[in-house]
């Protein structure tokens, strides 16, 4: 087994490097800057509207947080953005925030800063085009994702009909292992390490406990899985970011030299831990964008797939809610873990260097416990729990969507099984190999969707262009809601025509 073990986590070091390469980082970055220019900053241009159409609207817009028939399997606005927050709000938030910076100091949350600020294009684009291109399937359920708008879309134009189809049946086989990564392993795993370490629990009691509540909530499918997170997700959210910012407000004399040392450190004017400026820059680069994607997603094709099941027509409103998505995970939440872990006294400013022997999640409990002493410890371990498990949750509805593209929904429920049934070994295996897996898988799922993304850039701008002139510029222009209904509609005009021809 050891043998074994130590064979795949070299065939995965040699993966995990291609994969987040510099090319690879520059397509991430690349598509968000891409979808920024052609969307002609979006996320600025109409910042206003998007928030009011987004967390305004729940105050605001009974239909935003309305909860569907019990027969109707759609589900709401709201419930759609806490899954997809349930899958992206986990161990990235903390446990990755803390490992940028041990790994690339300080100027890593600068890069992470950079990655969400134009990843809430690509998740804007992501969820427009999974609206778009969605389908109802056999049980009237949406479906939607990358695998749709791939074959649906890229698939649809001249001499992109194979390739479409196999860069979609691509993404689903990655994203259905990215799933048991990403989703399960590296999350269960964090919190049976966090779990042990605060209350002295074994990781296989933890195993088995979270095996039996994931079972009970993931076979129930997506709307009791949207119906738990939209309780879960708001209430561990605000509960955490209490009690963080409590700890920024007694360091808020630290505000200052926090802030200088991320933007030195992102620039080289001081390396990581006294190294050479170049690579400390670079360390910065690499581990601020791959946790800033490991922390929201944006690229990556997975919480479209929960967004496409929004009762929502309009393609772009759900593209805000996207937008929103990265803005509250990475600009909100890692920001200000960042700073509680910056301020604490546990990093030196001037070089970057962790003073602590602490590593991930315990770095940040030992800097909760600046304030709170050792209950920071147990809330760190209590908040992995909930982030980590919610986080396992909404990925179990990707991996579920992923495999009936695949194989149907008839063997969804197989798949379901086997998910439930791999809590126990992520609880059991080695942390740095749960977390390097998921990276690699991160990435892989990437690039098929990014594929897909930039091809589709067009329809995403013309879809947008025709929101902002119906809703903002209040001009009489037909909607672009449904690629099924614009087929539709052009096979009845065909038809319209060849009688008319006939006659």
């Amino acid at each position: 087994m050891t043998d074994f073990l130590s064979i795949v986590e070299k065939v995965n070091s040699a993966v995990n490097a291609f994969v987040w390469g510099l090319p690879m980082l520059i397509l991430l970055v690349g598509t968000g800057i891409l979808m920024t220019c052609l969307t002609k900053f979006f996320q600025i241009t109409h910042v206003k509207h998007w928030l009011k159409n987004t967390i305004g609207g729940i105050f605001k817009d009974s239909h935003v947080t309305a909860h569907t028939d019990k027969e109707d399997t759609q589900i709401s606005q709201f419930q759609s953005l806490c899954t997809a927050l349930a899958a992206t709000i986990g161990t990235g938030n903390i446990a990755g925030v803390a490992a940028a910076i041990a790994s690339g100091g300080p100027g890593a949350i600068f890069w992470m800063w950079i990655v969400a600020f134009f990843g809430m294009m690509t998740n804007f684009s992501e969820n427009v085009l999974g609206i778009y291109y969605r389908r109802r399937n056999v049980r009237n359920e949406w479906c939607g994702g990358a695998m749709y708008y791939l074959r649906d879309g890229l698939g649809s134009k001249k001499g992109f009909r194979h390739l479409g189809h196999f860069l979609a049946s691509l993404f689903s086989i990655f994203c259905i292992f990215a799933s048991f990564g990403i989703g399960n392993m590296g999350q269960v795993n964090s919190i049976a390490v966090n779990v042990k370490s605060a209350f002295g629990i074994p990781s296989i009691f933890t195993g088995i406990f979270l095996m039996i509540l994931g079972a009970l909530v993931i076979v129930g499918g997506l709307k009791r899985i949207a119906s738990v997170t939209e309780k879960l997700v708001p209430f561990m959210a605000i509960i955490y970011m209490i009690c963080a910012i409590i700890v920024c407000v007694v360091h808020i004399d630290q505000a200052g030299a926090v802030f200088v040392a991320i933007f030195k450190g992102a620039f080289g004017a001081k390396a990581v831990g006294g190294g050479i400026v170049g690579s400390g820059v670079a360390m910065a680069v690499q581990w601020g964008m791959k946790r800033g994607v490991f922390s929201n997603e944006a690229g990556l094709g997975s919480s479209v797939m929960v967004h496409s099941s929004s009762n929502v027509r309009e393609p772009v409103v759900q593209g805000m809610w996207g937008i929103f998505e990265v803005f509250a995970d990475t600009i909100i939440v890692c920001s200000i873990t960042a700073f509680v872990v910056l301020s604490s006294g546990l990093v030196d400013l001037n070089t970057g260097k962790v003073i602590s022997e602490q590593v991930s999640t315990a770095l940040v409990a030992e800097a909760f416990s600046t304030v709170f002493g050792h209950f920071g410890y147990a809330f760190i371990a209590i908040a992995i729990m909930l982030f980590a498990f919610s986080t396992t949750l909404g990925w179990s509805q990707y991996g579920s969507k992923a495999f009936e593209y695949l194989f149907g929904r008839g063997k969804v429920k197989f798949y379901q099984v086997i998910f439930v049934a791999f809590i126990i070994i992520g609880a059991t295996m080695d942390l740095t190999l749960a977390w390097d897996i998921s990276d690699t898988l991160n990435g892989m799922m990437a690039i098929p969707n990014l594929i897909g993304v930039i091809a589709l850039s067009g329809t995403v701008v013309k879809i947008t262009h025709n929101y902002v002139e119906r809703n903002i510029l209040h001009k009489d222009v037909k909607p672009m809601l449904s690629a099924l209904e614009d087929i539709q509609a052009l096979h009845e005009m065909e038809l319209m025509e060849s009688r008319d021809g006939d006659i």
